[in-house]
């Protein structure tokens, strides 16, 4: 045991080597997470996230499945049992649908439209989008590397 004036800058230089030791994983992780961040760069507006209600199970998995592999999208969610209600022919309707939500570039929305119209039962499908304004980046480029332009 170190006495006398030693005693107080040893002290203080174990206990910094300590520190460092163990919280060295962990400003690591930090680090290379902030870095990641940091160095993927995404122009707000270039993804899109779209909208698209299925009748059915069978109707979305169809739906789903061909715009993925025409490259429409990167990936769609379906969501099961939602419940629409609407005006359809001045009456007022209530439905149990399947939800598409379909990440994609913007660039790709007409395309992706244009298909789900042509393939859709419903006489006025519905398709709508929105802009990604920020996310994820490693998913944003994710997106961008799956959907050509």
């Amino acid at each position: 045991m170190l006495i006398g004036p030693l005693a107080g800058p040893w002290k203080a230089v174990a206990v910094t080597v300590l520190l460092s030791v163990f919280m060295f994983p962990l400003l690591r992780t930090v680090g290379l997470r902030a870095f990641s961040m940091a160095s993927e760069t995404y122009t707000s507006g270039t993804h899109s996230a779209a909208f698209v209600t299925c009748p059915n199970d069978t109707v979305a998995k169809d739906l789903a499945r061909a715009i993925v592999e025409k490259k429409l999208a990167a990936c769609v969610n379906i969501v099961p049992a939602i419940t629409s209600v609407y005006e359809w022919q001045g009456k007022i309707e209530e439905d149990s649908e399947v939800l598409l939500m379909i990440k994609t570039r913007s660039s790709k929305v007409p395309a992706l439209a244009e298909y789900v119209r042509s393939n859709h039962p419903y006489e006025v499908a519905e398709v709508i989008s929105l802009p990604i304004e920020q996310g994820n980046p490693p998913y944003l480029k994710w997106i961008g590397d799956a959907v050509p332009e």
